[in-house]
């Protein structure tokens, strides 16, 4: 149990008041989990931080902190990501019980992350895209508040919950290994340039196409021998739209 709930990241961005940190350091302790991340927190270390940690001193001394989520998700194969609005577009969404079933059968396989946003205003729609799934506590529609310690105890519950029988996955275990998330933005940074390339995305209006792509290829989760061909068909496309590319001639006989 203890080796799944060390590869799930525990990933807080930008957090206003260092007091949050430490109630989420606790909240993880008393689950057992340890993998503290932090992106760009306003303040860390901090003395409150340390007071509310109440013991869970470990996990602060420990927490990485980063200066970009691109950082943050070096290596990891899952990223869960947690809002409670609605989105232009939306990804796919799991309840927090099937968010920590999918995260403890995926953690022996690669770092799962699950990221948590500012306290006013959550995730910001690029950090939503880099995530596979969202996930949602389901609150009291009338008065669901939760404060970021409390979304991450229910959280931190669940995951045990799942590592300690893993009874009731009714998800099957992957076959493959999907490509980690540094990989895939190289990827949807090809693609970008490749429909700017063959001139099939407008710079001057590109819309939501990117999104939307972004959304297919996260479902899709594909491999590395996938994104070899994926990318492989890119660079063909960019060398044919290149004026200097000459299209080899058929020979006589050739159909």
């Amino acid at each position: 149990m203890a080796e799944q709930l060390n590869n799930i990241r525990i990933i807080l961005i930008n957090t206003t008041h260092p007091g949050n940190i430490g109630s989420v350091a606790r909240a993880m302790k008393v689950m057992g989990l340890s993998q503290l991340h932090l992106v760009s927190p306003l303040r860390f270390p901090a003395a409150e931080a340390t007071a509310l940690a109440s013991g869970a001193d470990d996990l602060l001394q420990d927490a990485v902190v980063h200066e970009s989520l691109d950082k943050a998700l070096d290596g990891v194969g899952l990223v869960l990501g947690t809002s409670a609005r609605l989105r232009t577009l939306s990804l796919p969404q799991m309840d927090v019980r099937a968010a920590a079933e999918q995260s403890v059968a995926e953690s022996s396989k690669h770092p799962v992350a699950i990221l948590f946003g500012r306290e006013r205003h959550g995730l910001t729609n690029d950090e939503i895209q880099r995530c596979h799934f969202l996930l949602n506590i389901p609150a009291n529609p009338e008065y669901s508040s939760l404060n970021l310690a409390q979304a991450v105890q229910v959280l931190s519950y669940e995951l045990r919950v799942a590592a300690l029988g893993e009874a009731g996955l009714i998800q099957e275990s992957l076959d493959y290994t999907p490509v980690d998330a540094g990989q895939m933005e190289m990827f949807f940074t090809h693609l970008e340039q490749t429909l700017l390339d063959t001139r099939f995305l407008n710079p001057a209006q590109p819309k939501m196409l990117m999104a939307r792509l972004r959304r297919l290829y996260a479902r899709a989760r594909p491999d590395q021998n996938e994104i070899n061909i994926l990318r492989g068909i890119l660079a063909a496309s960019q060398k044919a739209c290149d004026p200097g590319f000459i299209k080899p001639v058929a020979e006589a006989g050739d159909d």
